[in-house]
């Protein structure tokens, strides 16, 4: 079976914690997980950016930080954030506990090797004699981040080194890297150096690369060889033009995804985001109700992984009625062949907006549809959608057809059909900014 064979689900802690988590905060959203939501298929906790500083603050990153590393460069999680790290222990101790509520484990890494590391001239693991200077491309820089400059695959050293990062992540028992700085611009090199680390390094682990700005679909034969997970968007916030702007990449990407290779749509900013992050306050997603139902089926329909970024101990429980949503889980993991059917403006002025409908069938054995019928504008909307248009003349001539909503779990009245429309029409009313999704089953 591929690793990473349906869309992982978890907690990531970027969205409320930035770089500043603790071992403590980790360690409480991660009992959340296993004790609320893992029936429901959440089974992941990731320890996002810059763990090895020990002066990390939020908004931001510490420049030419001190980060805490071992002898031979590789970070190290700072002692005063994980108390278990003590005495060159890393994330040994918090990923068995982990481990022991039946969830897996998960950091971020930066691509290459960090600075002072360079500036240090470390000694790379092995007997050849080359250091960490030898092995740096000190003109591959990251935008955003000052801490690493890149590694210079052409040097063997530089896979050696890596080797021995990977090893290293092996040990402590970690089950999920999310590897950064990877995508934009694309670094095909370093895609390839670290699935070959991971193989030698003999712990299976999914390797997740960000961020996806302008992801091309023409990287994909590289990514489905190397990665099980590739973001194909910049950081996602709780902003509805953010999740605007996924529709039209998730409708590039959906046709794509496949067992153990999964098109990410980054994060999910719902709940208590903020706490010490990069951007904004202290606070609640911004995403009205009906805003937050729409990413959640968009991202599931389309099989994107699901990582969730609001701090759960603290978050509402409506949002993690969404989360636990029975539908969520299920369709994310047994849907299959998700596609968008329709996208088209529709009104003028005020009334304006897109009338976007993506399907999926089941793939669990059943004969069961999965229809989401999303609407853009800023006032509610009836939509009449002929069964026909969904399924296709030849299922919708196959009927009756029976109707389930999925996220209030109520049956529908049936598919009524017209003079026009005999086969059927599916009438919603979809909110502003929202979404209906229905499962459809023929009837006996």
């Amino acid at each position: 079976m591929a690793l990473a064979h349906t869309p992982p689900m978890g907690w990531n802690s970027w969205d409320c914690y930035g770089t500043t988590v603790t071992e403590a905060e980790v360690l409480a959203n991660a009992r959340f997980l296993a004790e609320h939501m893992a029936p429901h298929g959440w089974d992941t906790v990731v320890v996002d950016i810059d763990w090895s500083d020990p002066d990390a603050r939020p908004h931001g990153y510490v420049e030419d930080a001190a980060l805490v590393l071992d002898a031979h460069g590789y970070p190290q999680p700072a002692p005063g954030r994980f108390p278990s790290a003590t005495d060159g222990r890393g994330f040994t101790a918090l990923a068995a506990e982990v481990h022991a509520l039946g969830l897996r484990f998960g950091v971020h890494v930066l691509r290459g090797v960090p600075r002072r590391a360079v500036a240090a001239a470390l000694p790379v693991p092995g007997d050849e004699g080359w250091t960490t200077a030898d092995v740096a491309d000190p003109t591959s820089t990251c935008a955003w981040n000052g801490h690493m400059v890149g590694l210079d695959h052409t040097h063997p050293g530089a896979q050696a080194w890596l080797d021995g990062l990977v090893a290293q992540l092996a040990s402590w028992g970690v089950d999920f890297v999310k590897v950064d700085d990877m995508l934009a611009p694309f670094h095909a090199d370093a895609v390839a150096a670290w699935s070959t680390a991971i193989a030698r390094s003999g712990r299976d682990m999914v390797l997740s690369l960000s961020p996806g700005t302008r992801l091309s679909t023409e990287h994909l034969p590289l990514l489905r060889e190397h990665a099980q997970m590739w973001r194909v968007c910049d950081d996602l916030w709780d902003r509805w033009e953010d999740v605007h702007a996924n529709f039209s990449r998730l409708a590039r990407w959906a046709p794509h995804q496949r067992p153990g290779g999964w098109a990410d749509a980054d994060m999910l900013p719902l709940g208590r985001i903020g706490i010490r992050a990069e951007r904004g306050e202290d606070r609640s997603s911004r995403l009205t109700l009906d805003e937050q139902r729409t990413l959640l089926t968009l991202w599931v329909m389309a099989r994107s992984p699901l990582m969730m970024g609001g701090d759960l101990p603290t978050s509402d429980p409506a949002t993690i009625a969404l989360l636990t949503t029975p539908a969520v889980g299920h369709v994310l993991r047994t849907g299959v062949d998700g596609r968008e059917l329709l996208r088209e403006p529709v009104g003028d002025g005020s009334d304006a907006g897109e009338l976007v409908v993506w399907a999926a069938r089941a793939g669990d054995g059943t004969d069961g549809r999965y229809v989401a019928v999303f609407w853009t504008g800023d006032r509610p909307r009836t939509e009449r959608l002929p069964l026909s248009s969904l399924l296709g003349d030849d299922d919708a001539a196959r009927g009756p057809w029976s109707v389930r909503d999925l996220w209030a779990g109520d049956d529908l009245p049936a598919p009524a059909g017209t003079t026009a429309e005999p086969r059927g029409v599916l009438e919603l009313e979809v909110p502003a900014h929202g979404v209906r999704w229905v499962e459809l089953h023929r009837q006996d």
